[in-house]
């Protein structure tokens, strides 16, 4: 009896540790996406308000941005490769480097263009220089097509 008992208490551990260990992967992947969603959604709104000469309303959108790019880094462990419909490509993992230098590069290119957009020429070709293209590289590079 007691072995029966213990068996059922380790079989009812094991299968309570894969479903959490399946919901932090959900929560994982869902976070990415959702982080990511947040960024376009956010550089809409600065692109808005940029052409619209509201360039202080952006500075702190540009932040919020970059602390995401950051937090990002966190957001691709090796087990979350497959599932909860995730568009990320192999060559994240496989690249591991490169991808976390580009969501770097994204974090630092944000407050740089906080920085220079009181003193561009043409706010549309900075924007696009130092965010739309880092968005466009990690798309190209490591995102399904969809």
């Amino acid at each position: 009896m007691k072995k029966f008992k213990l068996l059922i208490t380790t079989t009812a551990f094991i299968l309570s540790s894969t479903f959490v260990y399946a919901q932090s992967i959900e929560e994982i992947i869902k976070g990415r996406k959702a982080m990511f969603s947040e960024n376009y959604q956010n550089g809409k709104k600065i692109s808005i308000l940029l052409k619209s000469g509201k360039k202080d309303e952006a500075k702190p959108i540009m932040k919020k941005m970059s602390d995401n790019y950051k937090k990002l880094l966190d957001y691709f462990p090796e087990n979350t490769k497959e599932g909860f419909k995730t568009e990320a490509l192999p060559s994240i993992w496989e690249n591991k480097d490169e991808f976390n230098a580009l969501m770097q590069k994204a974090s630092n290119d944000m407050l740089k263009l906080a920085k220079v957009i009181d003193t561009a020429d043409d706010l549309r070709a900075i924007q696009k220089e130092l965010m739309w293209s880092n968005c466009s590289a990690c798309h190209n590079r490591f995102r399904a097509p969809h």
